[in-house]
């Protein structure tokens, strides 16, 4: 007799859908995927990104705890609340999120990123559901709405900004709110987080970047004019070399974020 796990013969296993969409820029999705097994690796070629991680996390926290009034002594205090994180990458975001209380869902253009966050998730015991899709695919689908759309460190990859945010903007749920986080297309971010940080300092890998495709503060409003959700910020984030260390701060001049909200 057959275990019970084989496949009738003949039959081909079957795979999951694939993401998909004008938004995806092949060359970068390739990029990503060839390093996806570093995610977690706090000194491997996401290590600005870890460091990065508190700063931004602070912001989000403190954002959604005033738009839902949660109690910010909780421990999961976002219990009963949705949140897609966009590009998701290795999970780098949607596992903290998740211990926060939200019910995650991870999706990004890399297979093999979706391979890594799902992994390390089940090695920690959380229950995060990950999938290989753009926002174009859950749009068409119907899917969400959610509580919290994340656009972190994202927008700068695709192909199509302009549909992408649209295609995320009508994701969130009525109350809810959306994050974009991205690099100000200024000379300072030319210098500093595209030459100064993948060629001089080495702390990504030579082409991550495109600066010609940052998006500037102006430009993400106005892309999102015309949705449902009322945009403020920016909020800047920058790095201290004598600390080591990301903060906030009113300076938006390379890395920012700005709040969606839908009413």
């Amino acid at each position: 007799m057959a275990a019970s796990n084989d496949r009738p013969a003949g039959r081909k296993p079957q795979s999951e859908p694939t993401a998909e969409g004008a938004s995806i820029d092949p060359a970068d999705v390739a990029r990503f995927s060839a390093i996806a097994a570093t995610w977690w690796d706090p000194k491997g070629p996401f290590a600005p990104l870890h460091k990065f991680n508190p700063a931004r996390l602070d912001v989000l926290r403190r954002e959604a705890l005033t738009r839902f009034g949660r109690n910010p002594r909780a421990i999961r205090p976002f219990d009963g609340l949705s949140l897609l994180d966009v590009g998701c990458g290795g999970g780098l975001l949607s596992e903290p999120m998740r211990r926060m209380g939200f019910a995650v869902t991870g999706v990004d253009a890399s297979e093999k990123n979706i391979g890594t966050a799902r992994q390390h998730a089940v090695e920690h015991g959380l229950d995060i559901s990950y999938r290989a899709a753009t926002v174009e695919q859950l749009a068409a689908e119907g899917a969400g709405p959610f509580d919290v759309v994340l656009n972190m460190e994202v927008v700068e990859h695709v192909a199509d900004p302009k549909r992408f945010l649209l295609d995320s903007a009508s994701l969130v749920k009525p109350g809810g709110m959306m994050v974009v986080a991205t690099l100000n297309r200024t000379l300072r971010s030319l210098a500093l987080a595209k030459i100064g940080a993948e060629y001089i300092l080495r702390w990504l890998p030579a082409g991550t970047h495109d600066w010609r495709q940052f998006l500037k503060p102006e430009e993400v409003r106005r892309m999102l004019h015309d949705t449902p959700v009322r945009v403020e910020g920016p909020i800047g984030l920058s790095y201290n070399p004598l600390t080591d260390r990301w903060s906030e701060t009113d300076d938006d001049g390379i890395n920012y974020m700005m709040l969606a909200f839908r009413d």
